[in-house]
């Protein structure tokens, strides 16, 4: 593939990824989800400082962008490795968007949207583990349940599908992991103090 046009796709994405869903979903409120709550431009933060059906708004945005973004930048016939960077430049838009000062959420929606176009048997299969893990989390008291739940699903989602589908798409599955680790960095030093 010409390097321009991979080039050229893989901003296309990073620019889908970038859409701020969390704040469009609060949009007539008057509230800035960057400064209320825990301040994290996501699905939860929306909950916490709003209504369900805002968070739903929230949560859907940033799952679509994901798929949305593979699915209309890449066509059949091209690398893998192409559609894979695509999903990886979209979660990477949402976590560091630049309408927001390249600041933004984890992207555990926005890699779980990717993951539902790249790997849907695998991620289907293992995704039902985060909403077990959080109600198992909070029935025990853990201080950071979403953060654990999500940490846990994504590793075993690009751990299986590293195994399932080799060391190229693994490496991919697990870059994007590390990003969904690397946005959790304050959760982890809290969980390790």
């Amino acid at each position: 593939m010409n390097p321009w046009i991979a080039g050229v796709k893989l901003l296309a994405g990073f620019a889908i990824g970038a859409i701020p869903f969390a704040v469009i979903s609060l949009w007539g409120t008057g509230i800035d989800v960057t400064k209320e709550g825990s301040r994290n431009p996501g699905f939860n933060n929306v909950l916490r400082v709003s209504s369900r059906w805002r968070a739903a708004i929230a949560l859907l945005g940033d799952l679509a962008k994901g798929g949305v973004a593979v699915a209309i930048l890449t066509s059949a016939g091209e690398p893998e490795w192409i559609a894979w960077g695509v999903g990886l430049a979209a979660v990477a838009g949402h976590c560091w968007t630049p309408f927001l000062g390249f600041n933004g959420g984890k992207g555990v929606a926005t890699m779980a949207g990717a993951l539902l176009y790249l790997e849907f048997t695998v991620t289907i299969i293992c995704l039902p583990l985060y909403p077990i893990l959080r109600a198992f989390g909070r029935r025990m008291g853990w201080a950071q349940e979403g953060a654990i739940s999500s940490m846990t699903t994504m590793t075993v989602i690009a751990v299986t599908v590293l195994i399932l589908r080799g060391p190229v798409l693994g490496a991919f599955a697990l870059a994007g992991l590390g990003i969904v680790i690397l946005r959790h960095a304050s959760n982890l030093r809290e969980l390790v103090s």
